[in-house]
C-alpha cells in the first residue's frame, strides 16, 4: 500500500515538472518452444508492460559490481502495477525524457518498501 502511494506521488511530480520518471515500456521476448534437436519451431509470445522509469547516475556500489562498464547508468521503475518482476531478461524502452530509446538491464534489485526496481543499464 505504501509503495503505491509512493509511485502514485513519483507519478504526479514527473508529470507536473516533466521527470524525473518517464512514460516507458517493459518488454521480454517470448521463451521458444524447441524441438528434440534443439531447432526453435515457436519463438514464443513477447511481453509488454507499460511502465514508468527513469535513467539516472550510476552509484558507487554499481561501479563495483562485475560486468560495469563506464556506459552504464542506473535504471529505475517504479513497481507497483507491473504484474511482473524485473529482471535481466527484460529491455525497457523510454518512450519520452532525455533518455528516450531501448536500455538493457543488468543486476535489478526490488527496494526494500517495494516502490521500484533499481539496477544498471546500458542502451541496447
Amino acid at each position: 500500500m505504501l509503495a503505491e502511494r509512493f509511485a502514485g506521488i513519483a507519478r504526479a511530480v514527473s508529470d507536473r515538472f516533466g521527470g524525473p520518471y518517464h512514460d516507458a515500456v517493459l518488454r521480454w521476448p517470448g521463451t521458444p518452444v524447441t524441438d528434440d534437436g534443439g531447432s526453435i519451431i515457436d519463438p514464443g509470445t513477447p511481453e509488454e508492460y507499460d511502465c514508468s522509469a527513469q535513467i539516472d547516475v550510476v552509484t558507487e556500489a554499481m561501479r563495483l559490481e562485475a560486468g560495469y562498464t563506464d556506459k552504464d547508468m542506473r535504471v529505475l521503475i517504479l513497481a507497483p502495477g507491473l504484474g511482473r518482476a524485473v529482471d535481466t531478461d527484460a529491455a525497457v524502452e523510454l518512450l519520452t525524457g532525455p533518455h528516450i530509446g531501448v536500455w538493457s538491464i543488468a543486476g535489478q534489485s526490488l527496494d526494500t518498501m517495494g516502490f521500484a526496481f533499481d539496477g544498471r543499464g546500458r542502451r541496447a
